[in-house]
């Protein structure tokens, strides 16, 4: 390793100096300002220390280092007849000096810097990090906080139902089953699941209907379309099985990966996608209505009417999907009403499987969708409904809680020697999630951001109780310990208003980022890194590094793919 052992708190500013920044900043403090404007090095990354140095006014120095040597010289000479008085011989003298100091100014500096600077980008690719923007080079090595997505990028992304849970004989009683295999492969099962029963089929049916993913075998393995969460519900709804449907073969893997699905997709036809929103922290489908029969020109048969009815079948955040559950669907079948005691017990439960850690989502249905029930498209008199996307919480109420289901996304081998290098190079790691807080706390000391047995009071909040605290009291809580930190339960602007407090603290941030609402984040930080796989064109537009392989070691490696500072060089 690169790193330089630091064992005492480094101030805002200190940073890692890299790619010889600290001997190019020395070379520039002869240069005029307006040279420093001529390189690669915008105002934009002032706060690092090769611009600022270039820019830190050094013609004064070069005005004065000069003319004083000068002026003891030909302090004789001033007076000479020649010159036609003393003030004369001093004008003259000191355009001399000035113009010798102009001369010192190196003029190969620009190319020099952007040599180093195109050097340093060919090692950061060997490491799987394509830099967008050249002065990001010289930025990324004086970074003083990584604030890192948790989903693909500190863990694998590879998404497995490990535990799943349903209301047993009464409402807060809660049965739970461990589920067996790994990744998308639909080989395993629910274990001590003796069968099938009404409630436990409601359950895979919102695992399967309110899931827009698609599990394939191509190329001799088994891959996804869509979101790994949903994918791997969809996993999840093969294990389990159906009574009515044949259980593939091990021979059979296309048909396998996705038959009991097929049987629901086909018994349930999709209507509706309410799509997910931050806000109500839930999506869901309106599944159910077999439309009409029609002719090749669209019209109805004479005589046919659709058959079946809508349902809402909806999956999000146990705290949000909970709160607008009136009733539970019991293992027999039954329905019994939920009281607030009971939601409390529910979700202490779902706390528990959290703090494992796993990514817990609940599954709900709403049966009595009213005027909606016949829906089948555009056409409807009430798609007016389902035109508003502020107005679906009022379409996901009046819910029947049929259970939960826990989700392992193993943390990457290598994250945890990589943030422990980190606190090695005095570099500080927070961690940005949605999930919850006792998911994020529990993934934080797998990977390292916290110890086994450390205290993390002051260390973990969740967005909207961080941002409650007034602004002097959140630059305190960021910038007192210089330890890393953990913000769970967050949206994306959250990001973007962490970002701007630390710059203001004197910070140097990196934030990483894949969605198009992390773009405003991407932007205001001093090198905004986006994830090369799962991140959208708008983020990566918006970056200034992108990540080949959604790797947090990545950013690590290229922070340490630079040369060492010189050693006569101190941090500031």
């Amino acid at each position: 390793m690169n790193f330089r052992q630091v064992t005492a708190p480094l101030p805002p500013q200190s940073c890692l100096r890299r790619f010889g920044a600290d001997s190019l900043a020395r070379a520039g403090t002869l240069a005029h300002p307006s040279v420093a404007a001529a390189t690669p090095l915008p105002s934009a990354i002032t706060a690092t220390p090769l611009p600022s140095a270039i820019t830190a006014t050094p013609l004064p120095f070069a005005i004065t280092a000069i003319p004083l040597p000068s002026a003891i010289t030909f302090l004789g000479q001033f007076s000479d007849p020649v010159h036609g008085g003393f003030w004369m011989g001093l004008i003259y003298y000191l355009k001399i000096a000035v113009a010798l100091g102009v001369a010192a100014i190196p003029e190969g500096l620009p190319a020099v810097i952007t040599l180093c600077l195109a050097l340093g980008t060919r090692k950061m690719v060997k490491r799987n990090a394509i830099v967008r923007k050249l002065p990001s080079v010289e930025t990324l090595g004086c970074t003083t906080v990584i604030c890192s997505d948790k989903t693909g990028t500190l863990t694998t992304n590879q998404m497995t139902v490990v535990a799943m849970a349903y209301p047993g004989t009464k409402a807060d009683g809660l049965v739970e089953h461990t589920v067996t295999g790994t990744s998308y492969e639909p080989w395993g099962e629910v274990e001590s699941l003796a069968e099938l029963g009404p409630g436990v089929l409601d359950l895979a049916k919102v695992c399967s209907l309110s899931n827009q993913a698609v599990i394939q075998y191509k190329e001799g393995k088994f891959t996804r379309i869509g979101e790994p969460t949903e994918a791997a519900l969809k996993v999840l709804v093969e294990k389990m099985g159906n009574p009515n449907v044949s259980k593939p073969s091990k021979d059979q893997p296309e048909l396998a990966c996705s038959a009991v699905n097929d049987h629901f997709a086909k018994e349930y036809p999709r209507n509706a996608i309410l799509e997910f929103s931050r806000d109500r922290k839930s999506m869901s489908t309106l599944c159910g209505y077999q439309p009409a029969a029609k002719t090749s020109t669209g019209r109805t048969t004479r005589g046919s009417v659709g058959s079946g009815s809508n349902q809402l079948f909806v999956k999000g955040a146990p705290e949000s999907v909970l709160e607008r559950c009136t009733q539970v669907r019991l293992a027999s079948g039954e329905t019994a009403p939920l009281t607030p005691a009971q939601r409390k017990k529910i979700l202490d439960f779902n706390a528990k499987m959290a703090a494992r850690p796993l990514r817990c989502l609940a599954m709900a249905i709403r049966e009595d969708v009213e005027d909606l029930a016949t829906y089948d498209g555009p056409n409807h008199p009430a798609h007016k409904k389902l035109t508003d996307p502020d107005k679906f919480a009022e379409l996901e109420k009046d819910l029947v809680f049929v259970g939960i289901c826990g989700i392992k996304d193993p943390a990457r081998p290598e994250v945890a020697p990589a943030i422990a290098d980190c606190k090695t190079a005095g570099i500080r790691v927070i961690m940005i999630t949605g999930d919850t807080r006792p998911t994020a706390e529990a993934i934080a000391r797998e990977i390292g951001i916290f110890g086994p047995k450390e205290s993390i009071t002051g260390r973990s909040f969740t967005g909207h109780e961080f941002f409650e605290f007034p602004t002097e009291k959140q630059v305190e809580m960021l910038t007192k310990n210089r330890l890393s930190m953990v913000f769970s339960r967050t949206e994306p602007a959250d990001k973007q208003q962490l970002v701007k407090i630390l710059r203001q603290a004197g910070e140097v941030p990196a934030m990483t980022g894949d969605g198009v609402n992390d773009a405003p984040a991407l932007k205001q930080a001093a090198i905004g890194i986006a994830m090369g796989i799962a991140g959208t064109e708008v983020a990566k537009e918006a970056s200034d590094m992108v990540l080949a392989d959604d790797n947090f070691a990545t950013i690590v490696a290229a922070v340490e793919a630079s040369p060492p500072p010189p050693p006569s060089s101190p941090l500031p």
